[in-house]
């Protein structure tokens, strides 16, 4: 198997290469000193073939009992459920330059986690089930199986507390939902059947899972202290050394708080070194125009990078931020694929990387308003949305959807780039709750409007990537989100049937004021995984 390179969704890169009997992950960042991850891991990854059974007796008098034989083999492409996993050594950066990990079992999540992002960005394999199944019946009509991997309790994994931690996590799962008769809890009873689905898999927000590693106070890594001191602290060393002065890297944007640091900031920047995910707070209801609904969390605020992922496909990140009202281009907040230049500047140069031009701090890109100004006159896309006309019209229209209570609105960008805008809104109180059955609703379902303005990030492959990702974030915005919906003019049947590519279904048309609508509608049961 040749070196792999994964793209993390907070900007990381890990090197796969095969070792002996399993692989090698490598943190390639931590070359520059910014590294979120320890050096490395290893896992011993292995497949089991199943043979035909033979009898357990030879003893002709003895009923026939099948005896299940099955050949392990070295990992070459995944099988739809008899892959096994587990992280057989941890390699640990030197105490000198970070601290150890506050969890362990954390560090431990975060090595699994990117593990299996690397393994669900293998080929899927073939979803048909054969084992039980009449050679008669052609392949197209077999029963399909979940892509699952095994997670072998071996390893790293043999200590007793890992296990049920990792469950409560949501990382691992089990059919053996039982408490079990045995006493021993060394025996590791109950917990060796643990497997990750790939449905499962994309459900889970990485935020919960990637963070970073604290730098000591003597290490070579941060450069400079990456806070300043607030002006009423006092000195510790009680010496004459004066903080120094944070300068933004780029206008309007906090300066990179260290080497040690992801390489751009976004929704996994965290100066406290912890994961940056928060549940969602207990429902409270109010009524809006008549109807019931869920006190709604606030959107991200303006400008803020709140979903990236890099799209193997294309060799891109794709991202989503908020959109904003500001005369000035919002600096992108995520990594893109060439990555961020490294900052070479020696320790207390006195030198910020800000005053160095690059393309990263000159400002050459519209604003938000101008960019929907513009599309928003093309005659392509004023014939679905009719918000032509001169800037004011589409400052009035963006400072509305800002000051919505239920919907926000959104910029697609593919690499920094904007390429799109977009709508996430909480069905229950838009207009389109009134046309959807109550009983097929819930409080926390959404709805997404779209509009790609940029005609060079047109096409169907492209379609089916973002639109797959608004969904993807949909379902980790709130585990209770049940159901997207969209509903496109029905004469729009080249994106009608771009829906049905992705998973959507025509429940049924209704009649907006403004146009016929097609009610287009994907479960989160019925979604597998983003396109990658």
């Amino acid at each position: 198997m040749a070196p792999t390179l994964v793209h993390l969704p907070n900007g990381q890169t890990l090197s796969v290469s095969p070792v002996f009997a399993g692989l090698s992950f490598k943190a390639n960042d931590l070359n520059v000193h910014h590294s979120v991850f320890p050096p490395g891991w290893t896992i011993l990854i292995e497949s089991e073939d199943e043979l035909e059974p033979e009898s357990s007796s030879e003893n002709e008098a003895q009923p026939y009992v099948p005896r299940k034989r099955s050949h392990i083999h070295r990992f070459r492409t995944p099988t739809l459920h008899n892959d096994n996993i587990f992280i057989s050594s941890i390699s640990n950066p030197s105490n000198v330059d970070f601290k150890p990990a506050t969890s362990p079992t954390r560090q431990i999540a975060m090595m699994l986690w990117a593990t299996l992002y690397w393994y669900f960005h293998q080929p899927q394999p073939n979803p048909h089930l054969s084992a039980g199944i009449s050679p008669n019946v052609p392949e197209a009509g077999r029963p399909k199986g979940d892509w699952r991997v095994n997670i072998k309790r071996e390893g790293i994994f043999k200590s007793k507390l890992l296990f049920p931690k990792l469950e409560r996590m949501g990382l691992i799962s089990t059919e053996e939902s039982c408490v079990g008769t045995s006493t021993d809890d060394r025996s590791g009873h109950g917990w060796k059947r643990m497997f990750v689905s790939q449905r499962a898999f994309w459900q889970l927000d990485a935020r919960i899972f990637l963070f970073t590693l604290t730098p000591t106070a003597h290490s070579p890594f941060p450069g400079t202290t990456p806070l300043p001191s607030r002006p009423s602290s006092p000195n510790r060393d009680a010496s004459d050394h004066v903080s120094p002065k944070r300068t933004p890297d780029i206008a309007g944007m906090e300066p990179s708080p260290g080497l040690w640091s992801p390489p751009s900031p976004g929704p996994f920047a965290s100066a406290s070194h912890l994961p940056t995910y928060y549940p969602p707070p207990p429902p409270q209801y109010i009524i809006t125009n008549g109807v019931r609904h869920p006190v709604r969390p606030k959107p991200p605020a303006q400008g803020q990078v709140f979903y990236t992922r890099h799209i193997q496909s294309l060799g891109q990140f794709l991202s989503f931020r908020t959109a904003s009202l500001s005369t000035k281009s919002p600096p992108h907040r995520g990594p893109v694929s060439g990555g961020t230049p490294p900052n070479f500047l020696p320790p207390n140069s006195g030198v910020s990387s800000s005053t160095l031009p690059t393309l990263g701090n000159i400002t050459i890109s519209p604003s938000d308003l101008d960019l929907i100004h513009d599309w928003m006159n093309n005659p392509r896309v004023n014939a679905a949305w009719g918000v032509a006309g001169p800037i004011e019209t589409q400052e009035t229209f963006l400072r509305d959807n800002l000051k919505n209570k239920h919907s926000f609105p959104v910029i697609g960008c593919w690499d920094g780039k904007p390429f799109g805008y977009f709508e996430i809104y909480w069905v229950k109180e838009d207009q389109l709750g009134r046309h959807v059955d109550s009983r097929g609703l819930g409080n926390w379902d959404r709805g997404i409007h779209v509009l790609v303005g940029e005609e060079g990030f047109r096409g169907e492959h492209r379609v089916k990537v973002w639109l797959s990702a608004l969904v993807h974030y949909c379902w980790l915005a709130d585990q209770r989100t049940e159901n997207v919906f969209l509903e496109p003019r029905v004469d729009n049947e080249k994106f009608i049937s771009y829906l049905h590519k992705a998973g959507f279904h025509k429940e049924r048309e209704f009649a907006f004021p403004h146009k016929q609508a097609a009610l287009m509608k994907i479960s989160r049961d019925a979604w597998d995984a983003p396109a990658l």
